[in-house]
């Protein structure tokens, strides 16, 4: 009976050590020697990251005569416009901007050439004819009802 016992008790001993066991493995890694890795005996080129270009690239020159003429009118830029987007040209442009408070790293800005006058043009837009381009009519115009409406609708009392 006690040899029954004693294997009964070896027995768990050994699972529980074999349960236990991968608990504490330290998992390692082998490294192939240098020039043997892979399955390959090719060598591979290497990866290159091709980086596609977005948007426009260039200004085209006529805009830039365009550009050249608003900034001569605006006293920023001096001379004859030449259809060329050179080194005065973007200096002109660049503190243009920065007088107005924008951003000058990125040329030219789309607030800026609509303040120069060349923005763009709805002139021959489907509705053009029927409509004008000008503001909001002023608040005092709005009739009462309507305005209380607005001021119900946003829960502002008057």
């Amino acid at each position: 009976m006690l040899s029954f016992s004693f294997r009964a008790s070896l027995a768990v001993v050994f699972s529980a050590a074999l349960v236990v066991t991968p608990a504490f493995a330290v998992r390692t890694t082998h490294k192939a020697p240098l020039g043997t890795r892979g399955h390959s005996s090719r060598k591979l080129a290497p990866k290159t990251k091709s980086h596609k270009l977005h948007g426009q690239q260039a200004i085209d020159s006529s805009r830039v005569t365009q550009i050249q003429q608003a900034l001569i009118r605006e006293h920023y830029l001096t001379g004859e416009p030449n259809g060329n987007w050179d080194e005065t040209t973007q200096s002109a442009m660049h503190k243009y901007q920065s007088d107005q408070g924008w951003q000058t790293k990125l040329m030219p800005d789309s607030r800026a050439l609509k303040k120069l006058g060349l923005g763009p043009d709805y002139s021959g837009a489907i509705n053009a004819k029927d409509s004008s381009f000008a503001g909001p009519a002023p608040a005092s115009t709005i009739p009462n009802s309507q305005t209380a409406g607005f001021a119900a609708a946003a829960g502002v009392n008057q």
